[in-house]
Formats: structure tokens, sequence, C-alpha cells
């Protein structure tokens, strides 16, 4: 007995039935643009051949089935084109003692031009040919095809090549093609009748990535503000299939995975459903073995094809945040080997101009947040007052962030406050293994308002190392880094100078 059930569509008129999603995404953060996924009008379909989507789904379906016989011949069609076979599972929630499946098949071996006449090698067919405006038909033996073309052989035994085919006159539709990819099952059971089945299988061809976007509000402190934060989930699905109504779930964390090959198809059509401005229940989080769970309060439809943005989690207004200006002179030339001794006068002694600008607060409960924030790109915008526009100032991304962890956003470099960094003094006396050497860094603040910058030194050449002399108090962040945190002032410079001693 055969029985075929669409699939990847079920549960939207079914109270009985319905579809579970839970995507994964090896995506790195901010390194997807769902453009490049859409293809170029007018190349052809090598050049369209998108990036395989990073990341796959585990998707779930419920639904009373029937099985009239004891052994049953089953069929699920218009699943996943990435579908991994070898991850379905069926599983009766009505008998699950004795019903199991004997038997498995994938289908793929769909309907089309070049599947049709395969069924007819070394069979006789007719074909048209345009030729301008005419069409010329030829019959013969099919011998072989390729592309647009076919070669047959003539009664009189000629073989004849013809390209350019435009119709094709078959003599009958052969058995064992199929419209959409199918699941078949032989499926034995010691209760025939309606039973409640559960059928689960892995797809390629999805992912989902975070979004965040920041609105940054200055405080009369330059080295204050405060956040608004929005938070959205992107959804690809490239996967071959649409999902209505699902019950949608989000992994975040770093899932251990075995990489797949190249899927088997793909579709590069898409279109953007972004969410509505109407409020709707959003993501319950909770944790979930060492990883995250995102779980979507109300049904969501997923078509094929298509990117979807949903809301990650209500807006937080008001994040109290820090301006970090941040010089790092040396950063050009760092360098470190905790198992070496570097003797060359100019290691390290190399300088840029540039101080860069960071936006940091902790992900607190106090501060409107106290969540996990998924690896995502952060873009962050400022209030124009003089018109009320939003203009970007810099965007930066995250990896996976727990509660109560900082949140650092590197912004850009500052316009109006440079530095400089000279070695002033070096000596080493190899015989005594000792070394001396002397830096000079210069800040120069063109504002208007005083301003807070930390300074960032890298103490490379040997482990052992002692501040000899120094002009400003510093930190010791680590083993081989010193911040000197100092005020410039309004429209003036400030000039730190520091001796290091190294042994070994």
């Amino acid at each position: 007995v055969a029985v075929v059930l669409p699939f990847a569509c079920a549960g939207a008129g079914d109270k009985t039935s319905g579809v579970g999603l839970t995507i994964y995404s090896s995506a790195q953060p901010g390194a997807i643009d769902a453009n490049s996924f859409r293809p170029v009008p007018g190349m052809d379909a090598s050049y369209n051949q998108p990036l395989n989507v990073p990341g796959y789904a585990i998707v779930r379906d419920e639904r009373m089935m029937n099985l009239p016989e004891k052994t049953s011949h089953l069929q699920f069609s218009d699943v996943a084109a990435y579908i991994d076979p070898t991850t379905v599972n069926i599983t009766s929630l009505t008998s699950p003692d004795d019903t199991q499946v004997i038997e498995q098949n994938y289908l793929f071996d769909l309907v089309n031009r070049s599947a049709l006449l395969q069924r007819f090698i070394d069979k006789e067919i007719t074909v048209e040919q345009s030729l301008g405006d005419k069409v010329e038909p030829h019959t013969g033996t099919l011998l072989s095809v390729d592309g647009d073309g076919a070669i047959l052989k003539k009664k009189d035994g000629a073989v004849e090549a013809v390209r350019n085919i435009s119709n094709i006159q078959l003599p009958e539709l052969p058995g064992g093609l199929i419209t959409k990819p199918t699941l078949d099952w032989q499926i034995a059971t010691g209760t025939p009748g309606d039973q409640r089945m559960r059928v689960s299988y892995q797809t390629g061809g999805i992912t989902w990535w975070a979004d965040y976007n920041f609105v940054f509000t200055p405080d009369k402190n330059p080295n204050k503000g405060l956040l608004d934060v929005n938070a959205w989930v992107s959804i690809l699905n490239q996967s071959g299939a649409s999902y209505d109504d699902a019950r949608l779930k989000l992994m975040a964390g770093e899932v251990q995975r075995i990489q797949p090959s190249a899927p088997r198809m793909y579709k590069a059509e898409m279109m953007m459903d972004a969410a509505g401005a109407a409020p709707a229940p959003g993501f319950a989080e909770k944790s979930f073995f060492e990883y995250h769970l995102y779980t979507l309060e109300r049904p969501a439809t997923i078509p094929d094809n298509s990117t979807k943005q949903l809301s990650l989690f209500p807006s937080a207004h008001g994040v109290p945040v820090e301006k970090i200006l941040l010089y790092d002179g040396g950063s050009d030339s760092y360098y470190y080997d905790p198992g070496s001794v570097q003797i060359d006068q100019g290691f390290g002694s190399g300088s840029n101009d540039k101080v860069a600008v960071y936006l940091t607060f902790k992900n607190s409960k106090e501060n409107g947040l106290g969540r996990p924030l998924p690896a995502g790109r952060i873009r962050v915008n400022q209030l124009d007052t003089d018109d009320n526009s939003m203009e970007f100032i810099g965007e930066d991304i995250i990896g996976h962030t727990p509660k109560d962890e900082d949140v650092r956003i590197k912004l850009g470099e500052s316009f109006d406050v440079k530095g400089e960094r000279v070695q002033t003094d070096f000596s080493v006396d190899e015989a005594r293994k000792v070394m001396e050497e002397t830096y000079q860094i210069t800040l120069r603040n063109h504002k208007d308002a005083a301003i807070a910058v930390k300074v960032k030194e890298n103490l490379t050449r040997s482990r052992n190392w002692s501040i000899t002399k120094k002009s400003h108090e510093y930190e010791k962040i680590d083993s081989h880094t010193l911040h000197f945190p100092v005020t410039v002032p309004a429209n003036g410079k400030i000039i730190i100078t520091y001796t290091v001693k190294y042994t070994w």
C-alpha cells in the first residue's frame, strides 16, 4: 500500500501536525552579506553559483499517518533539496515498540528534459531543431544527450548530431520519475491504522546570524554616553523548501560538526521579508547543554529563497557606555616570543599616529541587558540634532557574549586626537645581559574639551623587565603590556616618557 504525503508545507491546516525547525549557524560573525546570494542578471548559471550557506537545520514534523497494512509503503514529498538522507529518523509516537522502518530510499530523480532523454537512450524519438524561423524534425534512435543537443542514429545507419533542440516527442512517459524530492519508506507495524508519527532530518542551505543596531547618545562628559540597543535575527533559507507556521528555534554556540561535502542542489533567487512593526512575542532564551537556545514564542513562516528578519529581544534603552580612546603607537611592529630576547635596536620601535575609538559597556541586568548575546555585527549610529537624522559612526563584530561580561566595540580612529611615539635612548650589554630603552609618547588633542586617552605599550624584548623611570603612573595589564591612562587638555598636548630595563 502506497501513501504519498506532502512534507515541508505540513501543518498549516492540520492542528494535529506541525513543523519544527532548529537552525544552526557556522558563519563567522558579520561575514554574511545576503546580497551575495542574489543572482547576477545576464550571467550564466556557472557564474551565478552562490557560495555554500554556512549553516544547517534540524527539521521535525509530527502528524497523524495511516498505516493500512502490517507492511505499508509510505512516501514523503517536498523535502528540502539539501537534505542529508543519513540523518532521517521516523518514529511512531503511538506504537513505538512495534513500528519500525525496514527500508528507506531518497528519490531525487526529478522530471526534466535531461532526465527524460536519459530514459530513452537506445530508443526511437523525434526532436525538433530550431533553425531561425523554421523548425526541422529529426527522428532516430537516441545515442546520447549533451545539453541542448542529442546524437541520433537514423534508420539508414547514419549518425546525426542535432543542436538547438526546441521540442521533443516521446512515445510514452517513463515511470520512476518524480516532480519533487521524496523520502520513500517500507514500514512494518503490529498495530495498523492511524498513528502519530514524528519525522526529522538535517538539511543544509539554511543559516542565521545576529545583527545589532545601536544608537549612541553622547554625555556632557566626552568619555561617557548612553546606548539604545536593538537586536535582530536574520534567517537565510536556500534549503529548497518552505516551512509554514514552523516552531522556530535558533542554537547559539560552537557546536562541533563534521563538515559535509558540497550540497547537491542550490537555488539563488532571494527576497527580503522584514518583520512588521506591530509588537509580537519574541524569542525565549535558555541555557541548553553548553550552548544557548532561542525559541520563538509564536509560529513563523520561513519561505524558500528568502531572508527573514525577526526581533531577537525587546529594545534596551539608556545603557551606560564608556567611550575609550586608545593609542597603541607600536602596534605596527608588535611581536612577542616569550622564549626569545630581542637585542636589535629597531625591534618594536615603529610608530603610527592613529588613536582608536571604542565603546564599552557591561552586559548586565542593571544596565537593561543581562542576557546572552549571540555572535554578530554591531552597527552604531548617532543622532544629528541639527536635522534629527541618524548618522552611521562605525561597526564591529562580537563573539558569543554571556551575561555580565564586558562588550567592547571598535568604531574607528579619532580625527582630532593624534599620537607620536619615539625611541629616545637605547643600550645593551650582552656580557651583563642587560638592556635599556626609553620612549617618548606625545598626544595632541585638537578638541575644545579635555579628553581621556589610554596609551598602550608592548614590552616584548624579554620576559623579564622593570620600569626604572616614568613620567606618569601606569597600569600593568598582563606580563608584557602597560596602559598609561592620561587626560589630554583641550587644544593641548601631553608627553609621556618611560625607561624600561630588560634582563635575561
